[in-house]
């Protein structure tokens, strides 16, 4: 198998966990809202960045935004630096629900480094830092 397959395999495990402890908790939110949501900066993003960063569409991206503003995760505030645009932000429910997702995270990531032993553990970390120099355009 290849080496890209098997990242996503591993992802796509860690993504369900986390999407079914989310679902427990409370918080009704799609896979692609929450992929969108990670993506919001703690100062604010507007939708075109986000969209840009989700790679979406700017149509896609403000029907998840608004989705997400119904669940109370997320809310729409001016641009200091420009009266006409919006930005949007974490609300308070949001930043609970991102803790929430983030502690399940490190769990799964304990569970892996249980696994595999700390020392290949702190290498697969390592060389996808690595590699996310040349993968990520907003590393």
């Amino acid at each position: 198998m290849d080496l890209a397959t098997l990242m996503f395999v591993s992802y796509r495990s860690m993504d369900e966990r986390v999407q079914r402890a989310m679902r427990e908790a409370g918080y009704d939110v799609t896979v692609a809202q929450s992929r969108l949501a990670q993506r919001i900066a703690d100062e604010g993003s507007r939708i075109t960045e986000l969209a840009d960063r989700a790679q979406v569409t700017k149509q896609t991206a403000s029907l998840l935004v608004a989705a997400l503003e119904r669940e109370g995760l997320v809310e729409r505030v001016a641009d200091p630096s420009d009266g006409r645009a919006q930005l949007i932000r974490m609300s308070e429910r949001g930043r609970e629900a991102a803790r929430h997702a983030m502690g399940i995270v490190m769990s799964v990531e304990r569970e892996w480094t249980e696994h595999l032993g700390p020392e290949l553990a702190a290498q697969l970390r390592e060389g996808l830092v690595r590699l996310r120099e040349i993968t990520d355009p907003y590393a």
